[in-house]
């Protein structure tokens, strides 16, 4: 009986696993890889701050208790007019996620391509852990202005 026991314990502990792996939803590991590459000889951490986020905020998402976001060159330039309905194809957004104590939680990314978000969520120290259009971040960001909540699509 104990071997059973054994054997039942290691078979759902194998399933648990595969399946938090599977929840995982990394779906373009290389597009995540050469993202943070990117991003980072970029320096984005240099770009301008998003609208409201000139400084570290308090944040109840998922991405941490407090955040960064910075945007790139393609964001800062459409938010400075005309008005449009959707994000520019180019439009990059970098999010750092910070813990309680301050230290970093997380960096999210999204990039749109071809009309399309690109997600990716990796740790700080860049392994990727969700990217493509996870459902965790596509779920919760449809109700943006164009997938960004943060702020708005310029009026």
């Amino acid at each position: 009986m104990p071997r059973l026991s054994k054997s039942l314990g290691i078979a759902v502990m194998t399933l648990l696993a595969a399946a938090s792996i599977g929840c995982r939803q990394d779906d373009d590991p290389d597009g995540a890889d050469e993202l943070w590459t990117r991003i980072q000889d970029a320096k984005y951490r240099t770009w301008a701050r998003a609208p409201g986020y000139e400084t570290r905020k308090g944040s109840s998402a998922r991405h941490g208790t407090s955040v960064e976001i910075f945007m790139n060159d393609v964001i800062a330039g459409a938010l400075e007019g005309p008005k449009i309905t959707a994000w520019p194809d180019g439009s990059l957004l970098v999010k750092d996620g910070f813990d309680d104590d301050g230290s970093p939680h997380i960096v999210a990314a999204m990039e749109k391509r071809g009309g399309a978000w690109f997600f990716v969520e990796w740790s700080p120290e860049g392994a990727s852990l969700y990217s493509g259009a996870p459902s965790i971040c596509t779920d919760c960001h449809a109700v943006g202005a164009d997938m960004v909540r943060a702020f708005d699509l310029p009026p």
